[in-house]
């Protein structure tokens, strides 16, 4: 197997599971070495009742052939952010080609019982969760993208991936999530015009519907949707094939969707197939 980006420093932030941890591994399969942080180092222990460890995708990342590094992180909390970074710095002599922006919260009302998207609107919702969304997800970003910054303007090349979704662009998908999802789309076309003289490119990216433990914990709930949906490990694909491509630099500063990235790349998800663009599918009458 290829494994274009052998030599390549990345960190991946929330993959202790789900989206995060899909991306870790597409990077590990494309040979990097990947830095992969998350609050969860022992099973049972995670704040949500879903399965998974930083230490555990560490371990996947180096079975598909990259290297893995489990790094613990609340990035709620800056100076655990600059420290993974300095880390970072210290063992990769000052490297960090690939930065992918994961971490989130608010999500906890999907799995903890209370609701499961059934609030009659925002006002029904706990203004906690836009607090959870800006500050464990788009303040995260920014903390995480401005202190790798320095190291690939040094360097004169990278790549910040914001993980993103097709909430930003829609109405009907809760007023603090569309907010919060347009935030890190802006966020990645403003970081792309500062970065641009330095060679460092920025990229918002949309997965469709993504079969992480979460979504697989309540398949019921999507149905149908599921035969057009992705396993984690297809967004590592297309984010390992952004951070080979030496013309990535033409695409800093958009959003890009997945399946159109593989489409374009060549590659195919886990299993074969190739998911229809989340605009396709809802554009057709049906979610992604």
């Amino acid at each position: 197997m290829s494994r274009p980006l052998t030599g390549a420093v990345a960190l991946v932030t929330g993959a202790s599971r789900g989206v995060g941890k899909g991306v870790a591994l597409g990077l590990g399969e494309a040979g990097a070495t990947v830095y992969v942080t998350g609050r969860t180092v022992a099973e049972g222990e995670a704040a949500i009742p879903l399965p998974g460890t930083i230490d555990g995708t560490a371990d996947e990342v180096t079975r598909l052939g990259g290297r893995g590094i489990a790094v613990r992180c609340d990035h709620r909390d800056d100076e655990q952010t600059r420290a993974v970074i300095e880390r970072i710095r210290a063992e990769q002599h000052g490297r960090l080609d690939v930065l992918v922006n994961n971490v989130w919260g608010g999500y906890e009302h999907f799995h903890d019982g209370t609701e499961f998207w059934t609030e009659a609107g925002f006002w029904a919702a706990p203004f906690s969760r836009w607090d959870k969304m800006f500050s464990a997800g788009v303040r995260a970003h920014y903390v995480a993208s401005a202190l790798s910054a320095p190291l690939m303007i040094a360097r004169g090349s990278g790549l910040i991936v914001n993980i993103s979704f097709i909430a930003a662009e829609k109405d009907d998908m809760g007023v603090a999530y569309g907010a919060a999802k347009a935030a890190c789309d802006r966020m990645a076309r403003a970081m792309a015009h500062e970065l641009r003289p330095h060679g460092v490119a920025a990229v918002s990216l949309y997965p469709g519907l993504v079969r992480t433990e979460g979504v697989m914990k309540h398949a019921s709930f999507f149905g149908e949707q599921l035969k057009n949906s992705e396993s984690p490990t297809f967004i590592g694909r297309a984010v390992a094939a952004l951070a080979a491509d030496p013309g990535v630099m033409q695409k800093s500063g958009a959003v890009l969707i997945a399946a159109e990235l593989a489409r374009e790349y060549g590659f195919t998800d886990v299993d074969g197939a190739q998911p229809r663009s989340i605009r396709e599918a809802d554009a057709g009458g049906s979610a992604p």
